[in-house]
């Protein structure tokens, strides 16, 4: 009885540590008022680099980030104005572009229905250059500084997405990105040719824990550079 006794107390003591502990990357956190506010728009990958990228910048910024994954630019669109809400946000780093080039077939068994053979692509080149572009012009009206992350490398044998689609959609960003004067952060750069060091596994998109602390790095680097820039 008393054996039990203890456990029981001493789960209950030890229990709320842990749930205060740890971070979640999807939950809201508490502004310190006193610093800067930052807010991360992406997808799985980003979700992967910002709970380390929020303590790089411990001190530095209150980094937030959507409540959802961002999926593909159409997602954006229907749900930037709540993402962004009326809140003053001083850096924005955004990236649309794995779930745009994505390939999907409802009949699919593979996870997400991906399959670049039967699917259809979820949007053109073309139609992702337009919806980036207005999402672009609707982020610019609140002022912020802008960051866009490119998409990370496609891997060899993905199941819904083409190796080099990675590339022209790039591409097409960055022309959207030039035109609109937005800073670039490179991370398709950081991961190419890496997949088979730092990817989850072959032909999967996403990237082990110090994939995404290596990413993580370069994000809360091209945070910091652009809050100094904004106090100059």
């Amino acid at each position: 009885m008393n054996l039990l006794l203890t456990f029981f107390l001493l789960t209950c003591l030890t229990a709320p540590c842990c749930a205060q502990g740890k971070q979640r990357p999807l939950s809201p956190i508490k502004d310190t008022p006193s610093l800067p506010r930052v807010l991360l728009i992406g997808d799985s990958i980003s979700i992967g680099y910002t709970i380390p990228a929020r303590k790089a910048l411990q001190g530095v910024a209150n980094v937030h980030r959507i409540p959802t994954n961002g999926g593909p630019t159409s997602k954006g669109l229907e749900n930037i104005d709540s993402w962004l809400g009326s809140s003053k946000w001083d850096v924005i780093h955004f990236n649309w572009g794995l779930h745009d080039l994505c390939y999907r077939h409802p009949d699919s068994k593979t996870q997400g229905n991906r399959d670049k053979v039967n699917g259809s692509v979820t949007h053109s080149v073309e139609e992702y250059s337009r919806n980036l572009e207005k999402l672009v012009v609707r982020m610019k009206k609140t002022g912020s500084r802008l960051i866009f992350a490119t998409t990370t490398p496609v891997p060899e044998g993905e199941a819904g997405r083409k190796v080099g689609d990675d590339i022209l959609y790039n591409k097409a960003a960055l022309t959207v990105m030039e035109k609109h004067k937005v800073s670039i952060n490179d991370l398709h750069g950081l991961m190419a040719n890496r997949m088979s060091q730092f990817g989850i596994r072959p032909g999967n998109v996403h990237f082990t824990t110090e994939g995404s602390m290596l990413l993580a790095e370069k994000v809360a680097k091209a945070l910091k550079e652009s809050l100094l820039a904004e106090r100059k």
